[in-house]
């Protein structure tokens, strides 16, 4: 059924991109400003516009306006999709090409930060905003507030969640905090503190005791901690939180020439390629963060900057970035790159791919230069 239901989807895209093509995003003429999701099922080389929400009258309204701060895969369905904003709550897809839906029982006007979904049960769902946890435990229908900071100024950056074991979640916060929790939720403690805001947390997929963290500053950190957990009641409860190994790659970053700009941190499902870009720079690591080299990328337009990255979670050869003006592509692990030109005015915020059929991208945009990441 889900095999039936992409090859809907890409038969949808494939009409409306010859159809956009013959009179929107051709030649010289000025580019629209059009926001929300752009989609390509041919890993990249086109895109097709897809902000519609459908309607009982037939006539679909539209998230046109809305700028992307985070797209969610579900991990056990590859055609649903979350979609986060800037200041206008959480949308999903259950097939994009039918479109969105706004998750109304959501806060309609707040920054969704992270959107996470449980890899064991799809209808299990966590979301960050301000110094704010949710959880959902019936598909989005309905939410309850799980974690509060007590101070308001602080900001919740970055969640993530264990896939061998769910009930493990890691926060990142404003305030420079790295928290564990080891029941889903429901209780946090402390596990390191930084002397910056963290920005991104991402767990190795092969091996989620291994967690990477960046920095607002573009520093980058490992460790490694339990994923199987002993009970509550446990006299070994202490090594539940620990922190082994822990790693500093500040110093060897700078010797790269690494701007203090983050934007994006992604890790390779399948090999564990890590990739860090800042506003000016990616640079990869092959072996986890033990060495590191700078990507040669295609000349940039004046004051161009990077705002997201992506590896395809099949074959880390496949990598992408995207900027205020560009999406760019390679094939060969950033040796060489082509690239396109955006269909809107508005920057790349966030590159999601198909987990199932990585020639499935989505493209989230935003408003702006440099409005992809807005972190304290």
């Amino acid at each position: 059924m889900t095999h039936l239901r992409f090859w809907r989807l890409a038969l949808t895209l494939f009409i409306v991109s010859l159809t956009l093509s013959a009179c929107s995003f051709g030649g010289n003429q000025e580019l629209a400003d059009l926001g929300a999701v752009f989609v390509s099922t041919d890993n990249g080389a086109h895109f097709t516009h897809q902000p519609y929400i459908p309607s009982i009258s037939g006539k679909p309204s539209s998230i046109s306006n809305v700028n992307v701060r985070v797209l969610a895969i579900d991990p056990s369905d590859n055609l649903r999709v979350y979609l986060g904003t800037y200041g206008n709550g959480l949308y999903y897809t259950a097939n994009v090409s039918e479109g969105w839906q706004r998750v109304k029982s959501f806060p309609g006007d707040v920054t969704v930060n992270e959107v996470v979904v449980n890899p064991q049960n799809k209808c299990e769902l966590f979301a960050i905003f301000a110094n704010q946890l949710l959880h959902s435990a019936d598909c989005a229908r309905s939410w309850k507030q799980l974690y509060l900071d007590a101070d308001a100024k602080v900001t919740f950056n970055t969640l993530a969640i264990d896939p061998r074991n769910p009930a493990n979640l890691y926060l990142g916060t404003s305030n420079g905090d790295i928290l564990k929790s080891i029941d889903s939720g429901v209780s946090w403690r402390v596990i390191k503190r930084l002397d910056k805001a963290v920005a991104k947390i991402v767990l190795l997929p092969s091996d989620s005791r291994q967690i990477f963290v960046a920095d607002i500053n573009a520093g980058f950190y490992s460790f490694i901690t339990n994923s199987v957990t002993n009970p509550r009641n446990s006299a070994d409860i202490n090594a539940n939180f620990s922190v082994q190994n822990w790693s500093d790659f500040r110093e060897v970053l700078t010797e790269l020439g690494v701007d203090s700009a983050f934007k994006s941190l992604k890790v390779g499902a399948s090999d564990g390629l890590v990739l860090l870009a800042t506003k000016n720079i990616v640079i990869k690591s092959p072996d986890k963060g033990v060495s590191w080299q700078k990507l040669d990328l295609l000349p940039s337009e004046k004051q161009d900057l990077i705002e997201a990255i992506a590896i395809d979670p099949q074959n880390s050869n496949n990598i992408y970035y995207g900027t205020q003006f560009t999406f760019a592509r390679s094939t060969d692990g950033g040796v060489t790159w082509s690239n396109i030109k955006l269909p809107t005015k508005r920057a790349v915020s966030e590159i999601l791919i198909d987990y199932r059929y990585p020639n499935t991208l989505y493209l989230g945009v935003n408003s702006g230069p440099g409005a992809g990441l807005i972190l304290k």
